[in-house]
């Protein structure tokens, strides 16, 4: 069966301007153009389509969804096996915020007592979870199953005062590092206070440190754009300063 922008985007739930917006980049073009100049979308349009929304729904930028569609290599039953485990997971992380929630429910109604620690636990599996989902596969390639296990065992077992530090961790080298940034010299006082700072932090995180797996880290910073662009949104450049600063902090870099 075929289609027009307008029949397609009535279909699948989504506005004649976003197709013709997918188009427009490359991420899905109609099978043709009939003689009366509208764009026409047959099966195979239609099946790339719900790829894409299924991405979209896993929260995959459109840039990224284009690479993995219009990839030569692409999958499409491989893909679909794919969301299905990641939706899964999705409505899994889902039933264990419900449970936390009617818990504390039952708590504040004085049905049960309810510890500190089961109060974020939910919380804290999600993190878990979308970090798995983020960044799994390369971290587990580069640090090993058994690092990442007991790190992320580590996290689980969290009381609320470590969180709570972790946290105020996290926040000062976010002040300072914008602050070291803007004398433009890694090896500073302020730069090498980021690097310690950054240490402290994930040693909340690791269940051992050492340099070489920092120096390391730092270097993914800049090596993965998803990194780089969360410590460059406000400044451009900052994850090859904190990697400089982290090199020589390590030794790694004189």
């Amino acid at each position: 069966m075929e289609y027009t922008v307008q029949k397609l985007g009535m279909l699948a739930g989504v506005s004649t301007r976003t197709l013709r917006y997918y188009d427009e980049i490359g991420i899905l073009k109609p099978a043709r153009i009939n003689s009366s100049g509208y764009r026409i979308y047959g099966q195979a349009e239609v099946d790339k389509l719900q790829q894409i929304l299924f991405y979209k729904e896993l929260g995959l930028h459109l840039d990224k969804i284009k690479d993995l569609v219009n990839s030569p290599s692409f999958n499409a039953a491989k893909a679909l096996s794919e969301h299905r485990e990641q939706l899964l997971d999705k409505r899994s992380q889902l039933d264990r915020l419900i449970a936390n929630v009617e818990m504390t429910i039952a708590s504040n109604e004085g049905r049960i007592t309810m510890t500190d620690k089961e109060k974020f636990e939910g919380f804290k599996q999600k993190m878990v979870e979308d970090n798995e989902q983020k960044y799994g596969k390369e971290i587990r390639k580069k640090y090993g199953d058994n690092a990442i296990n007991n790190s992320n065992q580590k996290v689980l077992n969290m009381t609320q005062e470590q969180h709570d530090e972790v946290t105020r961790l996290a926040e000062e080298l976010h002040s300072v590092l914008a602050e070291a940034y803007k004398t433009g010299d890694p090896s500073s006082d302020l730069a090498q206070k980021a690097a310690d700072l950054h240490k402290q932090w994930l040693t909340y995180y690791w269940s051992e440190y050492s340099k070489e797996a920092h120096a390391g880290l730092a270097q993914m910073y800049v090596d993965d754009k998803r990194f780089t662009a969360y410590y460059d949104k406000e400044q451009p450049g900052t994850a090859e300063f904190l990697r400089d600063a982290i090199h020589i902090f390590t030794g790694m870099k004189q």
